[in-house]
Order: C-alpha cells, then sequence, then structure tokens
C-alpha cells in the first residue's frame, strides 16, 4: 500500500507545478522576493512608503457552483478569472489597488492538465488586476469530491493611503450614483440558474445538450453565455481615480444583487434611489426571468442585472467618471442618485 493507491498521486502534483509555472510567472511584480514551491511569498512593501498611512485591504471568495457549468462543458480556463475577480474588485471598492493573490484548489483526482488550465485563469485575473499570483495550493481529496470535480477559491491583499480608503459615510443628498456594466451574470445566483434552465438534475447528457443550444437572443450559445467570466474593475476604477474624480461611495453587486449590496455603501439617513430605465438591461437576464417565471424584485436581489459595480460621486464629477471608465473600456451610465431617507434601496 502507498498514497497512490489510497489516491494521492503525488507526481502528478509534481507535474501539475511544472505545467502551472509559466502562467504564474506571467504575473510577477518586481516586489515579489520569492519563486513558486516556497512554503510562503514574499512581497516587499518598500513602494509603499511613500503613503502617509500605507493600509493593508484583503479580499477572499471562490466561484460557487458556476463550477458545474465548467464541468459539463469540459472547459476550466475562466473560472480563474472568476475568482480573482471576486477577490480584487472587494479591494478596489475600498480604494485599494490589488497587490498579490493565493489560489487554493481542491480536487477529488489530479488531472495536471485540467489543474494547468484553471490556473492559466488565475493568472489571466491575475494580470487584469496588475496582481502576483505569488502561491497557492492544490490539494487532492479522493473520497471527499468526484474524482472529475474541483473547488477553487483565492485570497488577495492590497494596499491604500488610509486617507484614501472609501467607506461611504460622506455620500449625501444630491450625489449621483453611477453604475459600471457586468460581462453577464458573473459569479452569483447559479444555483437558481442552474434550476432555472434544468442543468441540476442528474442527467449530464441533457444538461451538455441545453447549454450547447444557440440563443438567437444572446448571440451564442447559452453555456458560453452563462460562463463569461466576472469583469474586473480594478483598471476602469483606477482611470477614474486618476482622472481626478473623488469616489465617495462604491459597491460590488455580488450575491443578494442591488438590494442587499448598495445599502452597504449607504450611511445611516441616507437612500439609493435607482431608475430601472437608465439602462438596457442584458438579455440574459431577461431569458432568466422569463424561463423560470422569476419576479422582479427576485431578479434584483439576485442577480447584477447588468451592473457589477455601483459608484457614488458628486453631481459634477458624474460626466468624468463615465469618460474615463469607458477609455478604460467599461460602459457606464448615471442610475441613479442619493437621496434623503431611512438607509436602503428604491427602484422606480
Amino acid at each position: 500500500m502507498d498514497y497512490k493507491n489510497a489516491g494521492v498521486d503525488i507526481e502528478a502534483g509534481y507535474r501539475s507545478v511544472e505545467l502551472m509555472k509559466k502562467h504564474v510567472q506571467s504575473t510577477m511584480r518586481p516586489e515579489v522576493l520569492t519563486n513558486l514551491g516556497g512554503f510562503s511569498g514574499a512581497f516587499s512593501m518598500e513602494a509603499c512608503k511613500q503613503m502617509e498611512k500605507p493600509t493593508l485591504v484583503s479580499g477572499t471568495d471562490g466561484v460557487g457552483t458556476k463550477l458545474k457549468l465548467a464541468f459539463l462543458m469540459d472547459k476550466h480556463d475562466t473560472v480563474g478569472i472568476d475568482c480573482v475577480a471576486m477577490c480584487v474588485n472587494d479591494i478596489a471598492c475600498a480604494g485599494g489597488e490589488p497587490l498579490f493573490f493565493l489560489d487554493y484548489i481542491a480536487c477529488g483526482k489530479n488531472y495536471p492538465e485540467k489543474i494547468e488550465a484553471v490556473v492559466s485563469g488565475v493568472a489571466e485575473g491575475c494580470r487584469q488586476a496588475n496582481a502576483a499570483l505569488i502561491g497557492g495550493e492544490t490539494a487532492e481529496m479522493p473520497g471527499f469530491y468526484p474524482l472529475d470535480e474541483y473547488d477553487l477559491a483565492g485570497f488577495a491583499v492590497g494596499v491604500v493611503d488610509e486617507k484614501d480608503i472609501v467607506t461611504g459615510k460622506d455620500l449625501k443628498h444630491g450625489d449621483v450614483l453611477i453604475g459600471l456594466a457586468s460581462s453577464g451574470v458573473h459569479s452569483n445566483g447559479f444555483s437558481l440558474v442552474r434550476k432555472v434552465f434544468g442543468l441540476d438534475h442528474e442527467n449530464e447528457a441533457e444538461s451538455k445538450n441545453i447549454l450547447d443550444t444557440y440563443e438567437p437572443r444572446l448571440g451564442q450559445k447559452l453555456g458560453e453565455a452563462l460562463l463569461t467570466p466576472t469583469r474586473i474593475y480594478v483598471q476602469a476604477l483606477r482611470k477614474i481615480r486618476e482622472a481626478g474624480v473623488v469616489i465617495k461611495a462604491c459597491s460590488h453587486i455580488t450575491g443578494g444583487g442591488f438590494y442587499e449590496n448598495i445599502p452597504r455603501m449607504l450611511p445611516e439617513g441616507i437612500r439609493a434611489v435607482i431608475h430601472k430605465d437608465s439602462y438596457e438591461v442584458p438579455q440574459i437576464f431577461r431569458l432568466i426571468a422569463e424561463k423560470g417565471m422569476i419576479e422582479e424584485q427576485m431578479m434584483y436581489n439576485t442577480f447584477n442585472m447588468g451592473i457589477g459595480m455601483v459608484l457614488g460621486v458628486a453631481a459634477a464629477q458624474a460626466d468624468p467618471v463615465i469618460a474615463a471608465a469607458q477609455a478604460a473600456g467599461v460602459m457606464a451610465y448615471r442610475i441613479g442618485e442619493a437621496a434623503d431617507g431611512e438607509k436602503g434601496v428604491a427602484l422606480c
């Protein structure tokens, strides 16, 4: 009896590391002081000395049941982007610049080429966020996960000068709310998505057929639309700050949609008024609502509905925000305003 007979292939682990090295290397920043394979990653904070009060900000998250679609489609090179996005977007919400990222992959069986595909997506997400992939862990756990499945989670650290932390405390009546467009469903609500499209049953062949169906209103196959990776907003927010805009409040629209996330950026006594007709809700959300017969409030309480990030700024800075975001390749819309009232969200 040996470890391999027990279900853990150490040699496959070594091969996975070799295959992912080129992807990891592509994310390196000058501040990284260690190489892949050590027990920990080291990152120099020397460049942060110019800040008055350098403050670390962190975020951790996973991809959730969106992974089930990756398994069905046997496509594993985009979910890593989702994992990075969910972490670095939270950091960016606080005004932080991501510095480095670590991933954790747990699988039933280590298939090196599959692990490489996952890490290639993680590396792509890190490049988009200008974060170094400084380390990670691949755990082979036979008997805990099915042989052909895995889970993926991550952890990111960023930095911001204390005086520049975005808290929402200065948001006031008359300030404007700007929505940054999402790339699709992102990485939340997929338990409901799978139920709506009949992807929660045990008939794998039928599920694959559903995902492989071309949807004319989407202009692509359903699976392709649903697996579109989460947009990373780090560069867009950087461009907005460089334009001289003071971001008073910021909310990453994740699980819980508008109703749960927007209040997190509001001070007491301020209400967010959102105008639903201020932008075009993407067809994927209309399809989900129609197919699942889901009420509008539940849609806005579950999905991002086409808006992945909401910013609160002074009214005079609304146009510069939109211009800077669009220069970074992200569509932006004036979707509402802050108003005196009970803390919460009003959609009208």
